[in-house]
């Protein structure tokens, strides 16, 4: 699984590459969108910020899913937006806007699952590789 530093590592040049090349490479992955996710972090109460895609979008609500690669652990963000969640969002390209994220039901989830897995398919192999449910999380203004 990969680390902390290495999440953070690929974070820092994903902004940087963003940066350097006015947002023409890096804005998207296999067709999702590039969104960085401001959350508060839940210990030190201070903006936190990850670069994320985004596989399916449904009306103005992007949904992200908190996989880590398949690690046995939630991503912080995830945490964080668990205990406070009102995020701001850029999508790469477009203003930052305030959302409120919320953690996909139990039906939610069934019906996006398969539409997220079909789509791309490494989200199907971080399953297989975690006992954890995967969760979708919702970004809604």
């Amino acid at each position: 699984m990969p680390s902390d530093l290495m999440l953070k590592t690929m974070n820092a040049v994903h902004r940087g590459v963003l940066k350097l090349t006015g947002n023409r490479v890096g804005a998207s992955f296999g067709g999702m969108p590039s969104l960085e996710l401001t959350t508060i972090g839940r210990k030190s109460g201070k903006p936190r910020s990850v670069m994320l895609t985004a596989p399916l979008q449904e009306g103005d609500t992007y949904v992200i899913v908190a996989s880590r690669g398949g690690d046995d652990q939630h991503p912080a963000w995830f945490l964080n937006l668990r205990d406070n969640p009102a995020v701001e969002v850029q999508v790469v390209g477009k203003p930052k806007q305030h959302m409120r994220a919320r953690i996909a039901t139990a039906e939610e989830r069934e019906r996006m699952w398969p539409l997220i897995t079909g789509r791309y398919k490494n989200y199907a192999g971080y399953q297989k590789r975690t006992n954890r449910e995967i969760p979708l999380v919702l970004l809604e203004p």
